[in-house]
């Protein structure tokens, strides 16, 4: 398939292949080196669990062929794809949870460079089990002539965004003001332990956020904490933004953080719910949900709006079940919020979205 490395000639190969492994998981790199290693015409010369590791790891080892990972940290595979068309080309074979046939990562793949594209199986366990195609894909690889990439490294998104087509963990992203303290802990206190990671702006003064978070999480199955610079947003555990700092979704590779600033009251709020949803729809985009409850004015209409049409899902909470009809009316009246929900289902489709697959960008 023609790819902005289009392959441009068929040369021979004598030599074993010499094949770099880059994969983030430590079972994976085991279990493929140990397959790979059976075919004779195959020689593994190494492994990184970034791509940071693995462009040094190309200029010292000199690989034909790289199978690549896309979900890693400090740089997603896609990204690391682009650059290495750009700057030193090489044949890659992609292998990803992500890059079922015909699904978004694997045509960006294609797009970006590679050679060929490969769904991992469910299981780490189980990679071994698609060594002999992944080997068969490998020789197709190192027979194609990549030249350099006449693409931008890395060209904007039509939605404007810096996000990931897809991921394999999902952000929820939480918004609320008077009345969301019961609110939150009613939603919480329903969320399983596996639950995606999640974010929160509740209009909260200094201190006050530390008290609430120790609380929730004496009650919950999952982890609630005030989130501190850097936190990791990961399955399991919510970040609720600390009272008089801003909190902003930001990506690094394939994981997400948050980062808390300073900076003037947005919507009259410090943190404001609208900075924290502008910055998901930003960097989660198609792999986030959002919500906004209960609350007075509108702070995050708009940035759950821009969610909206980045691909998120997005929910608002009814006016029956709201103590204050606020936040979540501007929402509904400008079309944010795709579902419309009382309270006590609010956890059940947070949950149910979570599990499926993006919505389609919306168009401004």
């Amino acid at each position: 398939m023609s790819t902005a490395a289009a392959i441009a000639s068929v040369r021979p190969v004598a030599r074993p292949i010499r094949v770099l492994i880059v994969d983030d998981s430590a079972v994976v790199r085991q279990i493929l080196t140990r397959e790979l290693s059976r075919d004779p015409r195959l020689e593994v010369v190494g492994a990184a669990p970034d791509p940071y590791v693995a462009r040094d790891k190309i200029v010292q080892l000199q690989p034909d062929v790289i199978t690549l990972d896309v979900e890693m940290p400090r740089m997603d595979g896609i990204t690391f794809l682009r650059k290495l068309m750009e700057h030193r080309p090489l044949p890659v074979v992609v292998l990803s949870s992500l890059t079922q046939q015909g699904t978004a990562t694997a045509l960006e793949a294609l797009e970006a460079g590679a050679v060929e594209v490969m769904a991992k199986p469910g299981s780490a366990y189980t990679v071994g089990d698609v060594g002999a195609v992944l080997a068969q894909k490998i020789m197709v690889a190192a027979r194609a002539a990549v030249r350099r990439a006449t693409l931008p490294a890395a060209p904007a998104r039509k939605d404007g965004t810096s996000a990931m087509s897809r991921t394999t963990s999902r952000v929820l992203a939480i918004g609320a003001s008077t009345g969301g303290v019961q609110a939150l802990t009613e939603v919480l206190t329903a969320f399983p332990p596996t639950a995606p990671g999640t974010v929160i702006v509740q209009h909260m003064p200094e201190k006050f956020t530390a008290s609430f978070a120790q609380r929730l999480n004496s009650v919950c199955a999952v982890e609630v904490k005030e989130a501190v610079e850097g936190d990791l947003v990961v399955s399991g555990r919510v970040l609720i933004a600390p009272g008089g700092r801003h909190m902003l979704l930001q990506r690094c590779g394939a994981q997400y953080h948050v980062t808390l600033r300073d900076g003037p009251a947005v919507f009259h709020q410090k943190p404001s719910v609208e900075v924290l949803f502008e910055s998901v729809a930003k960097y989660a985009g198609p792999n986030a949900v959002g919500a906004i409850l209960t609350g007075m004015g509108a702070d995050g209409a708009g940035g759950l709006l821009r969610m909206r049409r980045a691909g998120a899902r997005t929910v608002a909470q009814d006016e029956k079940s709201s103590v204050v009809f606020g936040m979540p009316a501007e929402a509904i009246k400008i079309g944010a919020a795709e579902k419309v929900v009382p309270l006590d289902r609010m956890a059940q489709t947070l949950m149910q979205l979570a599990q499926q697959e993006p919505a389609q960008a919306q168009r401004e």
